[in-house]
């Protein structure tokens, strides 16, 4: 083979570049917008994210991308190991402005979920102030019936 062509692998697709001509086409940074495509059982759905981070691993660079998927009436928070074992998954970088969802509802979506695991939360807490109050005639102080068992009458 020729000294200014190689031949290079991304995500099982073989390109053979001429060194002299090679131009990079895209460039992702960390903060990048990117589209990520998954594989679904009715097909593919598209979905916004952002590159957080690169991991240099010798055998496996990894991408790791965050992306928001909108359901129904939940938003999940996802994140993705982008590297070339990565199968039915795709990522380009974006470029326009087509979120499918607002930054409102995102973070409405947060603040629900918050405020259901506090009220979980609170509940617990309730139930057990109601077990320690209620229930406390089932269970003789320690320090008592330590000292009823010492002077060998039983409890």
């Amino acid at each position: 083979m020729d000294d200014t062509k190689q031949i290079i692998e991304v995500n099982g697709v073989k390109l053979e570049v001429d060194l002299r001509t090679a131009r990079r086409i895209e460039e992702l940074r960390v903060g990048s917008r990117v589209k990520v495509l998954t594989k679904t059982y009715n097909g593919t759905e598209v979905h916004p994210g952002i590159v957080v981070g690169f991991e240099p691993f010798p055998s496996k660079p990894t991408i790791i991308v965050a992306y928001v998927k909108s359901e129904y009436n939940a938003v999940g928070l996802h994140t993705l190991s982008f590297n070339s074992d990565t199968k039915d998954v795709e990522i380009i970088a974006s470029i326009d402005d087509d979120f499918s969802v607002s930054k409102a509802e995102v973070l409405g979506w947060f603040d629900r979920e918050e405020r259901k695991h506090i009220d979980a939360l609170t509940e617990l807490d309730a139930k057990r102030a109601f077990f320690l109050d209620r229930f406390k005639a089932y269970w003789r102080d320690e320090p008592l019936a330590d000292q009823l068992c010492k002077d060998g009458i039983s409890a």
